[in-house]
C-alpha cells in the first residue's frame, strides 16, 4: 500500500510531529524503566502490584539512568563512619572526581554499570592504591507499599567491605539532620570479625531515629543451612505502612523483623510516616568495614532489580465488645483488659496503639505476638491486652481533718511549749520570758477560736486536695491500623476503633 503525503501539511504541522515523536519516545523509555512484564505477588490475601521498577535490562556495559538515580561522590570525610572509599558516579558524570574515577565506560574499570544479563553492578576496585565504588540515590521518593531488592551480595567473611540497601527520609534534603530525618536499612552486611557482623550467613537490619542514634534499634537474621548471601540472589524488603515496617529476607508473608512507633522510648520521634529515598552502595573500611589489609580483589554487589508495589484492599479488622475497666486510682492489678480482635486470616499484622481521657493517667497495649508486642499476626488468634496506669491520691490520715481534733492541736502545741519553758525558766531573762508566755497564750487562744468555727458539723471530714486520677468513669481507646494504611499515622486515621469503658474508684 502506498501512502502519499502533502508536503505543505507537513510543513505546517512538523513542530507538532515532532513533539509527538519525542512524546513516544519518552513513552518507550518510560516503559523500559517501568513496570511493564513484572506480575503482581501474593502474601495471603493481599494482592500487591509493582508500581515502580528498576530491571537494569540495558545493553551490556551501559550506564544505570541518571534520570531515575543520582550518585553521591568523594569521600566526605568517611562520611561520617571513617570510609576509606572515593564514591564514582559512571563515566562522565558531572562531578566526578578526578582522577580516581574512571572516564570510559568499562566492566573492568568502572564501579557501575549494567551487565547485559539484566543485573546492575556496583564493584568496588582499588586503583593505584585508593579504593574506588558507588554509592546511588533514588531521585523517586517513596511513602508507604512494600519495597524490595533483589541481590548478590560480596563475600563478607574477611574485613574491608560494606554494602548496604538502605533509605534515608526526603526530609534531609531539605535540611533535617541525621538521624532526625529517619534512616532504615533493610540489607546491611559486613564480616563476622567486626563488631558481630552477620557475614555471608546472615542479615541486619536497623532503624535509626532520633534518640536511637548511631546504634539504632534493629535484629538479625540468618540464612537457612546451605544458603548465603555471597552466592545466590535474595530478596531483602520492607512491607511499610503507617505507624509499622516489616523486615523480610526472600518470602515477604514471614518478617523475621516489625518495628512500630511504640518501640520507641519516650521523647523519640517516629519518622517514618513521611516520604523516603532508596540508597545502594559498597563501602570500604569504616566502622563496620574494618580493616583493608586483606582485601584483594573483592566480589562486586549485583542488583537484579529494586521495586515499589503497593497492596490491594486489606480488610479491617472488628474489635468487637472488650471486658470494661474497673480500678482503684493507682492500682496496679484489675487494670486490664483482654479480648482477641477479629482479623482476617492472610491479611497481615495490624499495629495496636491506645489514649485514655482519664486525668493523670496513660495507657499502654501488649499483645502476645512473638515477633512484637504492639502488633497482631493475622494468621493466629493473637490477643490485645489493654492496660490503664492511672495515679494514686495522696490522702493524709482523715483524723486529723476532724474538726474536734484541729482545736486541740494549737492547745497541744502550747501546752508542750509551756512545759518547755518552765523546764527553762531559771536560764531565761525576764523579758524572754514575757515573750514567751505570750506566744504560749496566743497559741491557746487560737485553739479556742479554731473550736467555736464549724456550728454543728463538727463530723465532717475535710478531704485534702487531689493530687491523683479522679475517680469517675472515663474511657480507654484502641486504635487499630492495617498494612495497606497510607496516612499520616494519627489515630484519627486508623482503620478501627474502640471504646473501652474504664471506671476508677
Amino acid at each position: 500500500m502506498i501512502i502519499r503525503t502533502n508536503s505543505g501539511f507537513i510543513c505546517r504541522w512538523r513542530w507538532v510531529l515532532a513533539v509527538v515523536i519525542l512524546l513516544l519516545a519518552g513513552a518507550g523509555r518510560a516503559n523500559a524503566q517501568g513496570c511493564a512484564g513484572v506480575s503482581p505477588s501474593t502474601t495471603g490475601t493481599v494482592t500487591w502490584t509493582a508500581r515502580w521498577c528498576q530491571e537494569f535490562n540495558a545493553a551490556a556495559v551501559s550506564s544505570p539512568d541518571a534520570s531515575v538515580w543520582k550518585f553521591d561522590l568523594g569521600n566526605n570525610g568517611g562520611w561520617g563512619n571513617n570510609e576509606v572509599e572515593v564514591y564514582c558516579g559512571p563515566p562522565g558524570y558531572a562531578g566526578n572526581p578526578s582522577p580516581q574515577c574512571p572516564t570510559m565506560l568499562s566492566s573492568s574499570l568502572d564501579t557501575v554499570f549494567i551487565d547485559g544479563n539484566g543485573h546492575l553492578v556496583i564493584q568496588p576496585i582499588n586503583s593505584g592504591g585508593t579504593w574506588i565504588s558507588t554509592r546511588m540515590e533514588s531521585m523517586m521518593n517513596f511513602q508507604y507499599g512494600r519495597i524490595e531488592a533483589s541481590l548478590q551480595l560480596p563475600d563478607t567473611t574477611n574485613p574491608g567491605l560494606w554494602p548496604a540497601f538502605w533509605s534515608l527520609g526526603t526530609s534531609i534534603r531539605n535540611g533535617t539532620p541525621w538521624p532526625n530525618c529517619g534512616e532504615a536499612d533493610f540489607m546491611e552486611n559486613w564480616s563476622p570479625q567486626v563488631l558481630n557482623g552477620p557475614g555471608p550467613g546472615g542479615n541486619k537490619t536497623t532503624i535509626h531515629t532520633a534518640l536511637t542514634g548511631g546504634p539504632g534499634t534493629g535484629g538479625s537474621f540468618a540464612f537457612p543451612a546451605g544458603q548465603q548471601a555471597n552466592t545466590a540472589f535474595h530478596t531483602y524488603g520492607v512491607i511499610w505502612s503507617a505507624n509499622m515496617m516489616q523486615f523480610y529476607v526472600d518470602p515477604p508473608a514471614s518478617p523475621f523483623l516489625i518495628k512500630t512507633t511504640s518501640d520507641l522510648s519516650s521523647g523519640d520521634t517516629w519518622p517514618f510516616n513521611a516520604q523516603i529515598f532508596l540508597l545502594m552502595n559498597v563501602a570500604i573500611g569504616g566502622t563496620l568495614g574494618g580493616s583493608t589489609a586483606t582485601l584483594v580483589n573483592p566480589q562486586p554487589l549485583m542488583v537484579d532489580y529494586v521495586r515499589q508495589y503497593s497492596p490491594s484492599a486489606v480488610t479491617k479488622p472488628t474489635l468487637g465488645n472488650p471486658p470494661s475497666i474497673t480500678v482503684n486510682a493507682g492500682a496496679t492489678t484489675g487494670n486490664t483488659s483482654t479480648f482477641t480482635p477479629g482479623l482476617t486470616a492472610g491479611t497481615g499484622y495490624v499495629y495496636f496503639t491506645c489514649s485514655t481521657d482519664a486525668p493523670k493517667a496513660s495507657c499502654a497495649i501488649t499483645t502476645t505476638d512473638p515477633l512484637n508486642h504492639f502488633v497482631a499476626n493475622s494468621s493466629a488468634a493473637e490477643s490485645v491486652t489493654v492496660s490503664l496506669t492511672t495515679t494514686a491520691n495522696s490522702v493524709a490520715p482523715p483524723v486529723l481533718f476532724l474538726p474536734r481534733v484541729r482545736m486541740w492541736v494549737p492547745i497541744a502545741i502550747a501546752g508542750l511549749l509551756a512545759l518547755t519553758l518552765a523546764a527553762l525558766a531559771r536560764r531565761m531573762r525576764s523579758r524572754v520570758w514575757r515573750f514567751s508566755w505570750t506566744l504560749v497564750a496566743g497559741l491557746i487562744f487560737v485553739g479556742v477560736v479554731i473550736a467555736g468555727c464549724g456550728g454543728g458539723n463538727s463530723n465532717v471530714i475535710v478531704p485534702p486536695p487531689n493530687t491523683g486520677t479522679t475517680p469517675g468513669a472515663y474511657t480507654v481507646t484502641v486504635y487499630a491500623f492495617i498494612e495497606s494504611n497510607a496516612s499520616d499515622g494519627s489515630n484519627g486515621n486508623a482503620d478501627a476503633s474502640v471504646s473501652i469503658p474504664a471506671n476508677v474508684n
